[in-house]
């Protein structure tokens, strides 16, 4: 059986078929990241537990489920450059013209 895919089709690595590697390793920085911040500040299981899940859990959902299947890290990035240069995008008409 032959399949023919177009010259335009952009194959991707997805780890489990879900996440982008690229993602995936940000996840697990940031989560490892959190970890162990909040086992060097709190003793309490509880307070760790429910932190980490405030903390990791929506970054986890925006990458499983994405902006319109857009990695994670393009996504910051875009963010960032918008932040950073936000008077092209944001400005004030003058109400005299």
């Amino acid at each position: 059986m032959n399949f023919i895919f177009p010259q335009n089709y952009q194959f991707k690595n997805k780890l489990l078929g879900v996440i982008d590697y690229s993602t995936a390793i940000l996840n697990i920085a940031w989560d490892s990241f959190i970890f162990c911040s909040l086992n060097l500040l709190f003793q309490n299981f509880t307070i760790k537990l429910c932190l980490l899940i405030v903390l990791c859990f929506p970054l986890l959902l925006f990458s499983i489920i994405g902006f319109n299947h857009e990695n994670i890290l393009y996504v910051f990035t875009y963010l960032l450059k918008y932040i950073h240069s936000s008077k092209i995008y944001l400005y004030q008409k003058s109400p005299y013209i």
